[in-house]
């Protein structure tokens, strides 16, 4: 699957992000709705990312007064099942799931519409927040999703115990016996279905998997048992950012399909970041409004100020990852721009591929087969 219309790099955002540098010097403009009112908002987000209150949540209550609860979750379930709890306790406003989640969300009754006049939709880079990307994030006609940070997973890799260069990588390497290596079980059990699927071993392509229960069952059955045969080399299952560190840096994992915030975080430790050949994973991340958010002036605020050149800039430095605004590239550390630079050499960036819309049917079957394969 292919979110946008057009192949996104690093360079695509140096040539389209000029238009959006002068952002900063205009001042903000804050709605008479959310000064009038609490000057709060309860965020639910990833936890891992110590930036997001170091530097980013206090960005924002500077641009506009208004301030941040902010609630770490490991992963998209955890929050998910805290947003079904939410609909009682009204303790959310913005949640932080990524764009294949969000039919979920929806059906569930989770969210309501964003109201786009209270937006800047031009704000974001091209291909973001418009084309199929948008089509996706619009549900019964409501704008349900505006992205805050986009980024991938694939292979984090130990330079000295596991030397490689970018085409030699394959999916078949996380299930090679003689490698030492991290996971996360639900995308361990889709690389297995994407390498089967690359080699000519199942009955049907592997993204048909997620448009119907029965073939999804046929497929990840098929992935399911090859996957256990194979699973004597998992060093350390993780969900989240901090897990998937301490896999290499304490268990002794040498190969990992993680965040490209893993490869990051790890390269002054001799780790390196590649796709395989068959192409990383890709995922767009971004906010949604609780159905019952009390604070909905301030989340339009927020939802605004990320997709701005500086609020853009900063969420993606936080997560090591792409910003979503024009002119949020300009901003960024140059050491991220030079580590996305070597990750991402001659066609790996078109050869992406980008997670496939899942429903709350698929989601719930997905975490059964995770949950047997971590069991096994």
């Amino acid at each position: 699957m292919k979110i946008y219309d057009i192949a996104l790099s690093r360079r695509t955002f140096l040539r389209t992000s000029v238009a959006g540098a002068g952002l900063l010097a205009a001042p903000a403009i804050i709605s008479s709705g959310a000064l009038a009112s609490s000057g709060e908002l309860n965020f639910t987000g990833w936890s891992g990312y110590p930036g997001m209150a170091e530097k980013v949540f206090p960005a924002f209550t500077k641009a506009t007064g208004i301030k941040v609860n902010f609630t770490e979750q490991p992963d998209q379930d955890t929050m998910f099942a805290q947003a079904k709890l939410s609909l009682q306790t009204a303790t959310m406003d913005v949640v932080e799931p990524t764009l294949d989640r969000v039919s979920a969300w929806a059906s569930n009754g989770l969210l309501q519409g964003w109201d786009t006049n209270k937006l800047t939709i031009d704000n974001y880079v091209s291909g973001l927040a418009d084309g199929s990307a948008g089509e996706r994030a619009t549900i019964d006609g409501k704008r349900m999703f505006v992205p805050s940070v986009w980024g991938t997973e694939a292979f984090v890799y130990n330079k000295t115990e596991f030397p490689t260069e970018y085409g030699k990588l394959s999916l078949g390497d996380l299930f090679n016996q003689d490698i030492q290596v991290t996971l996360r079980p639900h995308s361990a059990l889709a690389a297995m279905g994407r390498w089967l699927d690359s080699e000519g071993k199942l009955p049907k392509p592997w993204i048909d998997g997620y448009k119907d229960e029965a073939t999804m069952k046929e497929l990840w059955d098929i992935a399911l048992a090859e996957a256990i045969k194979l699973k004597g080399n998992v060093v350390q299952f993780w969900s989240g950012e901090n897990e998937a560190q301490g896999a290499f840096r304490t268990n002794g994992a040498v190969l990992g399909q993680c965040w490209d915030s893993t490869g990051f975080n790890l390269r002054k430790e001799g780790f390196g970041y590649l796709p395989p050949k068959e192409g990383g994973i890709a995922w767009n991340q971004g906010l949604v409004l609780m159905s019952n958010a009390k604070n909905v002036e301030q989340a339009h605020e927020f939802a605004k100020w990320v997709s701005g050149a500086e609020g853009s800039s900063l969420w993606a430095t936080a997560f090591s990852s792409n910003p979503v605004g024009k002119g949020g590239i300009d901003m960024m550390d140059p050491a991220v721009v030079e580590f996305y630079k070597n990750s991402f050499p001659g066609d790996a960036i078109s050869k992406l591929w980008w997670w496939p819309d899942q429903a709350a049917w698929f989601l719930s079957k997905r975490g059964e087969y995770a949950d047997k394969y971590k069991a096994a």
